[in-house]
């Protein structure tokens, strides 16, 4: 169980930021004895690899604080979010596995949906409340907002992985989070639609 919300804490950060949590599982794995990673995802924790997804981090963390370009880069990691999702659920499931976890173990793809998934629906709530930010700032909390999801990326990567049972309370503050941002977006085209 405790590998099922290492993996949905992952997926979750993934969905604010693709390479924080792929290099915090990476580091982790490789320079410590917390993360075991199964063969099949050893490539996590190659110094090449990390390296690559060290330079992919510092071009998010720079085109994500830049008005107009944040919505393109969105769009970009409508695909790179999600796939980093399954990746990072699926790698703690299978280390799960090495542990003598049998569901999983016979259903490897649950892990990559359900990555995929949480993944998805965080990126989709960031990308809904990104143009809402821009506009209401006149862009100017486009760098504030950016900095405190890639925060939030770091923090979830690292509670899933040293306190995994808190992941339950941050899913529940992230839906309450989505609930009120689709409220808010809601109610600000009902008010155009009224104007115009």
């Amino acid at each position: 169980m405790l590998a099922a919300l290492t993996g949905l804490g992952l997926s979750t950060a993934a969905g604010l930021n693709a390479y924080i949590p792929l290099l915090v599982v990476g580091l982790l794995a490789n320079f410590t004895d917390q993360i075991r990673l199964p063969q099949e995802f050893a490539w996590l924790a190659n110094g090449w690899v990390l390296a690559i997804v060290a330079v992919l981090l510092l071009a998010e963390v720079v085109l994500d604080k830049v008005p107009v370009v944040d919505s393109v880069n969105d769009m970009i990691q409508t695909v790179v979010r999600p796939a980093s999702g399954g990746v990072v659920f699926s790698a703690t499931e299978a280390a799960a596995r090495l542990d003598g976890s049998t569901w999983m173990a016979e259903r490897p793809w649950v892990s990559w949906v359900l990555g995929i998934g949480v993944a998805l629906a965080v990126h989709v709530m960031k990308t809904t409340a990104r143009p809402v930010v821009n506009a209401s700032t006149a862009g100017v909390g486009a760098p504030v907002v950016s900095t405190v999801e890639d925060a939030g990326s770091l923090g979830i990567s690292l509670v899933a992985i040293f306190l995994p049972i808190l992941v339950l309370v941050i899913v529940v503050v992230l839906g309450l989070f989505a609930w009120w941002v689709s409220r808010k977006v809601r109610r600000r085209r009902h008010d155009r639609a009224r104007a115009g």
